[in-house]
């Protein structure tokens, strides 16, 4: 994907222009010859679940009224004290995957 965005020719406002997908699983097919790697629905469900992870942890750490939680750089996680995980997964059950695991994606 990045290096995708970096050729600059799918880019257009933050997102990636129509056709993407094809010319992703173009490269992936000069990386890896024999996956089979197809962008609907293999690469469009994963880029689909990475969007909504990211945002889940973006609104832990930058959303209003998300007080006590922080970015552990070296664990790649996101931390807080027990309370304030209880309190927010509580009212935010998608959140509870992230208590104990890392998500490299995220900086």
């Amino acid at each position: 994907m990045v290096d995708l965005y970096n050729v600059g020719t799918y880019n257009a406002d933050m997102r990636f222009k129509a056709g993407y997908l094809k010319e992703l699983e173009r490269m992936l097919e000069k990386v890896l010859p024999h996956a089979m790697l197809k962008a609907k629905p293999k690469l469009e469900s994963r880029i689909r679940t990475l969007k909504r992870d990211w945002t889940i942890i973006y609104d832990m750490l930058s959303g209003k009224d998300n007080n006590g939680f922080g970015w552990n750089e070296h664990r790649q996680m996101v931390v807080a004290e027990d309370a304030v995980w209880n309190s927010y997964i509580s009212s935010h059950k998608a959140t509870d995957q992230f208590r104990h695991r890392s998500f490299p994606y995220y900086d």
